[in-house]
């Protein structure tokens, strides 16, 4: 899918109940998961011992840190969507997340954000997206979350 262009809340409004994108594959591995635990403080056995997982987990090694996976949402979104003339974004939360599978060290992960809507807020564009995070070779998305952004355009 060809990376989008989006230059205005107008842009943005005619997606509506549409897949946007999907971004390209992001391999999640034990060095992405042990920084993100230093970053966190949360050095949790399933996520940074890989001896220990690769003995006790079903899965049979380390786990991405839920949490993770939905930091890297805007690292995604910037895979198929270029926003133009946007002077600043804000991170306004997330309605709802869901981890419905786990994502194995050393697998990849890619998103796909549908539209749910925009709306005129603040002088901005409110943007709630629903983006599945699915995992390379499963047929179980490891997360689907609604995010919620506010764009702002310059003049």
């Amino acid at each position: 899918m060809a990376r989008r262009i989006v230059s205005s809340i107008e842009d943005i409004k005619v997606l509506e109940g549409q897949e946007v994108g999907v971004s390209d594959w992001l391999l999640v591995d034990q060095k992405r998961i042990d920084l993100f635990a230093e970053a966190t403080d949360d050095h949790q056995w399933i996520h940074t011992d890989p001896e220990r997982a690769r003995a006790e987990l079903p899965i049979g090694g380390t786990i991405a840190h839920g949490y993770l996976l939905v930091s890297l949402t805007p690292r995604m979104l910037e895979d198929f969507v270029e926003f133009r003339g946007v002077t600043r974004v804000i991170n306004y939360g997330l309605n709802k997340v869901r981890f419905k599978n786990m994502v194995a060290s050393g697998k990849r992960i890619r998103m796909r954000s549908v539209l749910l809507s925009c709306r005129q807020r603040a002088g901005g564009a409110q943007v709630i997206l629903e983006n599945t995070i699915e995992i390379e070779g499963e047929t179980r998305p490891a997360c689907i979350s609604e995010s919620i952004a506010l764009y702002f355009f310059g003049d």
